[in-house]
């Protein structure tokens, strides 16, 4: 189906991402695969290209565009082209509401320029060994010592953890005060007693490298704090309906693209003498597949339209990722059936589309916390 959401701008970006990804990050794929994250060079042709940070004031060198549409064609041509691992989706969906609307002037002129640039590499560290989707029970403390915080803790899981120059660290600065007790905090690169731990061997997305951040009485500048003391559990919860959208954009993104694979091996795969599309078990497939995407597309559009709109509820974010990544899955897993054993070798792009999505019902909240959201809503 035609799809209405776009405009000629939005079209004209859409070549620039598709152009920076076929250019930049697929000829490097199976390096990256190999190495367990991007190399940083891939980040700064992004910034070269306007490809990062454009809803930050020109002033700091962005465009002052505040657009979803924009994230959600950086999702689709990253998949589309077959791109991995690069981690421009935390970047532009989940990093800009912390730095744009938590930060003083002064932060915003001390970290926006390098962050736009992709000379600065940034992480969000909320998930600790003992405390995922349930982030009132994190561990990491801060303690104020005149004029600096002192951070003690560890975080796992964290997408760019190794990469990062700029991690933005969720704290308890008040221990006995629970959730109202939580503070968000920016540690730098080169801080005293901050460490990567171990790059995690994950079953998919092995490109993209993912960390656990120690902290041992890191001290850093009493201003690192960004938004209120206190507040840092209701600015999060405040970013998760983007988040949670822009998860959702890319497990149709992945679905769609698996499908693309799926439908082309079905025409030129043949079996007792015709293509294996022609055996109506795999027609049918296939044709359920489709009507399927079609249906999430257009619902994920409305979505994203509703989030530029200022209108999509974290109700509605919390169902669009769960219906998405449930059915993303579902497709995915049923286009791999049709490769046979040949998608079960990882050479075929099926493969890693497969590994690579699994977790997209996990992370930003399980499917099964979505529920939870969902049904509370409904006076549950």
């Amino acid at each position: 189906m035609r799809r209405t959401i776009f405009t000629e701008e939005h079209d004209l970006f859409r070549e620039t991402a598709r152009a920076y990804y076929l250019r930049e990050c697929v000829p490097h794929s199976e390096e990256w695969e190999r190495d367990g994250q991007v190399g940083r060079a891939a980040w700064a042709a992004a910034g070269k290209a306007g490809l990062i940070g454009w809803e930050f004031p020109e002033e700091y060198g962005g465009q002052g565009i505040r657009d979803f549409r924009y994230n959600a064609i950086m999702a689709e041509e990253m998949a589309a082209t077959g791109a991995v691992g690069i981690g421009l989706g935390l970047q532009n969906d989940v990093i800009p509401p912390y730095l744009m609307n938590l930060t003083t002037p002064q932060q915003k002129a001390r970290w926006l320029p390098g962050v736009i640039s992709g000379e600065t590499i940034c992480a969000l560290a909320l998930s600790e060994p003992a405390a995922g989707s349930d982030l009132k029970g994190i561990r990491t403390t801060a303690r104020r010592d005149g004029d600096e915080w002192v951070i003690d803790g560890s975080k796992t899981f964290i997408t760019n953890g190794i990469l990062a120059d700029l991690v933005i660290v969720a704290c308890k600065t008040d221990p006995d005060a629970g959730h109202k007790g939580i503070s968000l905090i920016v540690v730098e690169r080169g801080a005293e007693g901050f460490e990567r731990g171990r790059k995690l061997d994950k079953v998919g997305m092995k490109a993209q490298d993912t960390a656990e951040l120690f902290f041992r009485e890191v001290r850093v500048p009493a201003d690192n704090l960004i938004g209120q003391e206190g507040r840092g559990f209701y600015h999060m919860m405040g970013n998760l309906p983007t988040e949670r959208l822009a998860i959702a954009v890319a497990a149709l993104a992945s679905a769609e693209r698996a499908f693309e694979c799926a439908l082309a091996y079905a025409k030129d795969r043949t079996a007792f003498g015709r293509p294996i599309g022609g055996f109506q078990a795999n027609r049918f497939a296939l044709a359920d597949i489709k009507a399927k995407l079609q249906v999430a597309r257009v619902h994920l559009d409305g979505c994203i339209v509703a989030l530029f709109e200022g209108e999509l509820t974290a109700e509605e974010a919390a169902a669009a990722k769960y219906w998405t990544t449930e059915t993303g899955w579902e497709v995915i897993d049923r286009c791999m059936q049709l490769f046979g054993g040949y998608g079960y070798v990882n050479e075929y792009e099926i493969a890693r589309i497969w590994r690579d999505s699994r977790v997209q019902r996990v992370f930003g909240g399980t499917s099964e916390i979505m529920q939870e959201i969902v049904g509370r809503s409904l006076g549950l």
